[in-house]
C-alpha cells in the first residue's frame, strides 16, 4: 500500500489461521492500514488477499457481512443509547428487527453493559465506549472479528477486563479473532498466534509459545548480596545481567547450576530462587543490558532491554 511519499505496507505475505490471532507493530507500522484492506474498505496499490477464501478486491461486501470490525477511532454517535446504536448495527446487517434487538442485548451483556446500556453514549467512560464498540462487532455472529487497538485509552483495570473479553470471543464464542496492539505483553497473554510487522514489512509470524519457550538463562535471586553475587560470578567466567532484584545468568553447561549453588553458599548468601527464564514478546524489539563486567558494580536499578 503507497501513499504519497510513504509505503504504508511493502511485500507483506502471510497466511493467518483461525483462532486468536496478535497483529502487533509500532505506531505507523501499517496495521490499520492492512485491516482496512482485509476489509476492503482501502483497496491496495499492488499484490492480492482474501478473507474467509474471498478476495478483497472484488468481495468487500461479502467479506463485511461475514466479519465484525472494531476501529481504534471513536466512531459513536453522543446522542444515542449503547441499545439503540447496537440493534441499528445489526440491522445494517441484515437482521430483522426482532433478532436484532434480542442479539444487541445478548451481545451488550456480555461485553458488560447492563442498566448504563440505556443511557446516551455521550455520557460513557473511555471503558464503556470501548464495550460498546466491541458489542456493534459482534451483534451480527461474524465468523471473524477484527479489533483495531481496543485497549487503547483504558486503565489497567480496563484492559484486563478487555483482554479477558478478547479471550472469551476465541474461546466461548468460537469466533477466530485478529486483534491489533502496539503492546508486545497483552498478545503474549491473549493470542496463540502472533504475526510482528515493522515498518510495513513481516517480521515475524509464529505462535506464541515460539516466542514464550524456556531460554537458555536462568533467573538468580537472593535476598540480599546481589552486587557481590554477580561480580562473583563474572570473575568465574559466566555472562551476567542484572534485571531488577534479580541476575539473569547464561547456561553455558551443567556446571552453571553447581557454580551458581556453589558461590552463594561460599558468599553466605540466602537464595530465594534459582529457575529457567522464559522468553517475552518484548524480546523480539528488545537491547539487552549490558553484561556486568569482573569487579564491576552492578546498578540497583539495572535491566535487561
Amino acid at each position: 500500500m503507497r501513499f504519497p511519499g510513504v509505503t504504508a505496507l511493502n511485500d507483506l505475505t502471510v497466511d493467518i489461521e483461525p483462532g486468536i490471532v496478535g497483529l502487533v507493530g509500532a505506531n505507523g507500522a501499517g496495521k490499520s492500514t492492512l485491516i482496512k484492506i482485509l476489509l476492503g474498505l482501502q483497496p491496495a496499490s499492488a499484490g492480492q488477499a482474501w478473507v474467509l477464501d474471498l478476495d478483497v478486491a472484488r468481495q468487500g461486501e461479502l467479506i463485511r457481512e461475514r466479519v465484525g470490525y472494531m476501529p481504534e477511532y471513536d466512531c459513536l454517535p453522543p446522542d444515542v443509547s449503547a441499545t439503540e446504536f447496537v440493534v441499528h448495527m445489526a440491522r445494517m446487517s441484515g437482521l430483522p428487527p426482532t433478532a436484532a434487538r434480542e442479539r444487541a442485548a445478548d451481545t451488550l451483556r456480555h461485553v458488560g453493559l447492563h442498566e448504563e446500556r440505556y443511557r446516551p453514549i455521550g455520557g460513557y467512560s473511555t471503558g464503556m465506549r470501548q464495550k460498546v464498540k466491541l458489542a456493534q462487532a459482534l451483534v451480527h455472529d461474524p465468523q471473524l472479528v477484527f479489533l483495531d487497538e481496543p485497549t487503547n485509552g483504558l486503565d489497567p483495570a480496563g484492559r484486563d477486563e478487555m483482554l479477558e473479553l478478547i479471550r472469551r470471543i476465541g474461546t466461548e464464542f468460537g469466533i477466530s479473532v485478529l486483534v491489533t496492539s502496539h503492546l508486545l505483553g497483552e498478545l503474549e497473554r491473549t493470542c496463540d498466534h502472533v504475526v510482528i510487522i515493522d515498518g510495513g514489512r513481516l517480521l515475524r509470524s509464529q505462535p506464541v509459545e515460539a516466542f514464550t519457550t524456556d531460554s537458555g538463562t536462568l533467573v538468580v535471586e537472593v535476598e540480599e548480596g546481589r552486587d557481590e553475587l554477580g561480580r562473583a560470578l563474572a570473575r568465574a567466567g559466566l555472562t551476567v545481567r542484572p534485571e531488577g532484584r534479580t541476575l539473569l545468568v547464561e547456561v553455558t553447561g551443567e556446571h552453571t547450576f553447581d557454580l551458581i549453588r556453589d558461590t552463594v553458599v561460599e558468599l553466605d548468601l540466602l537464595l530465594i530462587r534459582m529457575e529457567q527464564r522464559r522468553h517475552h514478546l518484548e524480546e523480539v524489539f528488545a537491547t539487552p543490558a549490558p553484561p556486568v563486567p569482573p569487579g564491576a558494580a552492578v546498578s540497583p536499578r539495572g535491566h535487561a532491554g
